[in-house]
């Protein structure tokens, strides 16, 4: 294979089947809010912080086995995994059951996550040129897909039980299916002669990029996870309606992501990212302050454009600064993740003592910190073995 191209259709539908699994779930949150009669603060140890724990946890170590067996096969055998877990939030009978649901779902999806992320490096140097924030991008489509129909769902009374079950094996099958096309990494390649370490932990120019992509996630999550929530608490908008919340910003953020390759190549990734970062802190803020429904659907649109590029970034930089895609993706992921069992316990803590309007300007605190990190993400315009810098030195050298 010379142009890469059906393997980038093969990671870029895992990507979109993927992001379907998270925007069905949270798009119905509101739905099993209710059901169980959680609090702000329940429902984000419950669903946020423990998922984000499974995923922390488990990352450092998943990086071996994706290293050793290889991104296809352990992207083959997750993706099913995740489909199969789909339903189970929704049939949990009390908070302590969906917690213990979401520790072993976010363990799965933790590691899926670095299995096709470290694909998704190997087929970007394959190509030969910047592809991460359009596959990204696939993965928002896919959330916006989930979130339109659990939109549509709700409106029409649809239990989400027998929706999740659908969903989830749709995207078992179709995962699964998907991967037959991905690409091994060669036996010859150096990455594939690194002797993975038991447990990754980053170090240096990883911990520097997995902090930006700390602010990053915690962002988004504040976004994707609560902005229905928020429009249904706070503003006190229909289930239907505070659904397409969370389509907005996934949408916007999509959006970003699809074309954000193109001006990568243009504008360079600090640019991009610099740019990205003043339009969160602003739709975090509108959020904050917003009187009506629409102001805070337009911050929510903010929000996903300042968050679309950054993340492929952080991943495609970490994934050519470390020994290989996936111990690379490891140890950022280690770090941006931790936003995971940050921003639930943050936003919910908030929320309880505060309101959730003052726990999006806390998240405006973190949207302007990713302007500032923006040089740590630039990068060659062509990104592969070729180049005469390893990625590490381009990294720094474009930072300094």
């Amino acid at each position: 294979m010379t142009t890469g191209s059906p393997e980038r259709r093969a990671v870029a539908a895992v990507f979109l089947l993927f992001g379907a699994d998270m925007g069905t779930f949270a798009s119905r949150l509101p739905w099993i809010v209710d059901r169980l009669h959680l609090s702000s603060g329940i429902l984000g140890v419950s669903v946020g912080l423990m998922g984000a724990i499974g995923a922390v946890v488990t990352i450092p170590f998943a990086a071996r086995l994706v290293h050793r067996y290889g991104a296809r096969a352990s992207t083959r055998v997750l993706i099913a995994a995740s489909g199969v877990l789909l339903p189970l939030p929704a049939l949990a009978p009390n908070a302590l059951a969906l917690a213990a649901v979401m520790l072993v779902t976010g363990a799965v999806y933790g590691t899926c996550d670095n299995a096709v992320n470290a694909q998704a490096v190997e087929a970007e140097r394959r190509v030969g040129r910047s592809i991460m924030s359009g596959l990204h991008g696939m993965w928002s489509v896919g959330v916006l897909a989930g979130a339109l129909v659990g939109s549509l769902a709700a409106r029409e009374h649809v239990d989400p039980r027998v929706q999740f079950t659908v969903m989830g094996a749709v995207i078992a099958v179709a995962g699964a299916a998907a991967t037959w096309r991905f690409v091994a990494a060669s036996a010859n390649d150096d990455a594939a002669a690194v002797d993975a370490p038991k447990f990754v932990f980053p170090r240096g120019i990883i911990l520097l990029i997995g902090l930006v992509g700390f602010a990053a996630i915690f962002v988004e999550l504040a976004g994707n996870d609560w902005s229905a929530v928020y429009m249904h608490w706070v503003l006190h908008a229909s289930q239907a309606r505070a659904a397409l919340a969370t389509g907005i910003f996934a949408g916007s953020m999509a959006t970003g992501r699809l074309a954000g390759d193109a001006v990568i190549r243009r504008r360079g990734a600090r640019f991009c990212v610099r740019m990205c970062g003043l339009l969160a802190t602003a739709g975090c803020l509108l959020v904050a302050v917003a009187a009506n429904a629409g102001l805070a659907l337009a911050g929510f649109l903010l929000i996903g454009v300042g968050v679309s590029v950054v993340i492929p970034l952080v991943f495609a930089a970490a994934g050519n600064s470390g020994p290989s895609p996936a111990l690379g993706v490891a140890g950022v992921a280690t770090i941006s993740y931790g936003a995971g069992l940050a921003a639930p316990s943050a936003i919910g803590g908030i929320a309880d003592v505060s309101s959730l309007r003052v726990a999006f300007a806390v998240a405006a605190l973190l949207a302007s910190s990713i302007a500032v990190g923006a040089g740590l993400l630039q990068r060659p315009a062509r990104v592969d073995a070729s180049s005469e810098a390893t990625p590490e030195e381009a990294v720094r050298r474009r930072s300094a």
